[in-house]
């Protein structure tokens, strides 16, 4: 396929030199996005009567026959072209003659891969969104099922204190919720229209940026055209925030690794989001989750490499910012692939309450309860906090727990124990007292719960 620059060279490069510059393997997935910002330019061409009207029309049906082409199969995309952006300029021209030779008139494929790449973005902003909403109602929804579970609380790896499994759950929806907030933030940088800023320096045709661009969807219009093709900020804004929610599916992802082992036991998986190993036939190994967290690295890869790209890139356009396609598309990839198989594994995954209940009965995750007995008996909290130290030292000696250990022998540590100390440190009664706003307490949950579907519904 002839080069669209052959004219101040004769267009020929080595063989390794093309197949080092060629991106048609990887931007040939922008073909959509190319197809419909030319009819758009062509559109504007011809309303500023750069073109005619006749010749639009010839140009538009011939993008739109290439479009339907592509999608049903007739056509296949050359991957002897350069670039998508030729593939499609030269298909055109070979359709309609010397009328697609004017679709590139007031612009130039600095601001055309520019256009697309947002346009692109855009979509898959909307899509990753949908995504972790589905996973945030996951989530409430089995919160609400489980407001009143008894589980153990960790800090340090360490049995802590008794909270809730739903109250566990919404921890992770604080944090999908926050992804989405940040992905919808994102996309307003990403909805500015680079068309029309060409190669670096804007055009002496009287074109229409902002014609251009409303009929694109676009909310604004770059400011400075020198930016408007140098800028790759909302690549390396999405991938950031891309690389946060897979930090979030990762930690999400340990945990489902350690909970569904037989020491924890908290949770089985289901067969579908499990496999086996090929020589020890009891094993049912949790590589879904195993995945998502090693992915993890692979997105954060991504980002780095885009911020590389990026460092010290002289103004304007360089054919260094070709590698912003392999980056992003394998950072959006990835994680949207990770959230539709996450949220289908939490979903079918069962929780063992039994388990999680037995495990909050020891461990003295209600230590602290006990010292806040005290504390509301008159004590100050860090002599309250130095009497249940030691208690729990001689509960460890005797082999005992706190709810084992008698009245006599709390009293040996302090007169102000008495009989309702065993209602203080239940553990249903330890979780229903924490009713403190973003507290464990199934109310809480349930508060929770509330706000996070309230704020689902500002997303939507």
């Amino acid at each position: 396929m002839e080069k669209l620059w052959k004219g101040r060279t004769d267009g020929k490069v080595d063989k390794t030199a093309e197949d080092l510059n060629a991106s048609i393997t990887f931007d040939k997935r922008l073909y959509k996005e190319d197809i419909t910002g030319s009819i758009a330019h062509a559109k504007m061409l011809s309303r500023q009567g750069i073109i005619t009207a006749a010749e639009e029309t010839e140009i538009t049906r011939g993008l739109i026959s290439i479009l339907n082409d592509i999608n049903s199969g007739r056509l296949v995309i050359d991957d002897s072209a350069e670039d998508i952006h030729t593939f499609i300029e030269g298909e055109l021209t070979s359709r309609i003659g010397v009328s697609g030779k004017k679709l590139h008139t007031a612009r130039s494929r600095n601001d055309q891969v520019a256009l697309d790449m947002r346009m692109y973005l855009k979509a898959k902003c909307d899509e990753t969104e949908e995504k972790l909403v589905a996973l945030i109602e996951v989530l409430c929804d089995k919160a609400e099922k489980y407001s009143d579970a008894v589980m153990p609380g960790y800090t340090h790896m360490q049995p802590a204190q008794p909270i809730t499994y739903g109250h566990y759950l919404m921890a992770y929806t604080a944090m999908f919720l926050r992804d989405a907030d940040r992905i919808k933030d994102c996309k307003k940088r990403i909805d500015v229209s680079p068309i029309g800023s060409l190669a670096l320096a804007g055009t002496t045709y009287n074109s229409d940026r902002f014609y251009e661009a409303s009929l694109l969807g676009f909310k604004e219009v770059g400011i400075n055209s020198i930016d408007g093709v140098s800028d790759r900020d909302f690549c390396v804004e999405i991938l950031s925030a891309l690389a946060i929610i897979q930090t979030h599916l990762s930690r999400f992802a340990e945990e489902t690794v350690l909970w569904s082992t037989q020491e924890f036991g908290y949770i089985t998986l289901s067969d579908e989001y499990t496999t086996g190993s090929s020589i020890m036939p009891q094993k049912k190994n949790p590589d879904m989750a195993e995945l998502v967290r090693g992915k993890t690295g692979r997105v954060y890869g991504d980002l780095m490499a885009m911020l590389t790209v990026l460092k010290g890139l002289p103004l304007a356009y360089n054919k260094d910012m070709q590698e912003d396609k392999e980056c992003v598309f394998d950072g959006v990839d990835t994680v949207l692939k990770c959230l539709e198989v996450f949220t289908k594994m939490i979903k079918s995954a069962e929780p063992n309450l039994k388990k999680m209940r037995a495990a909050a009965n020891v461990g003295f995750l209600n230590a602290t309860d006990l010292a806040d007995y005290l504390v509301k008996k008159g004590e100050a909290f860090r002599t309250a906090y130095k009497i249940c130290g030691e208690i729990v030292a001689e509960c460890i000696a005797k082999g005992k727990t706190l709810e084992s250990f008698t009245l006599e022998e709390y009293k040996n540590h302090s007169e102000l124990f008495s009989e309702d100390l065993y209602d203080a440190i239940d553990l249903d009664a330890c979780v229903k007292r924490r009713t403190s706003y973003g507290g464990t307490s199934p109310s809480g949950v349930k508060k929770q719960i509330e706000i996070v579907r309230e704020s689902l519904k500002k997303l939507k």
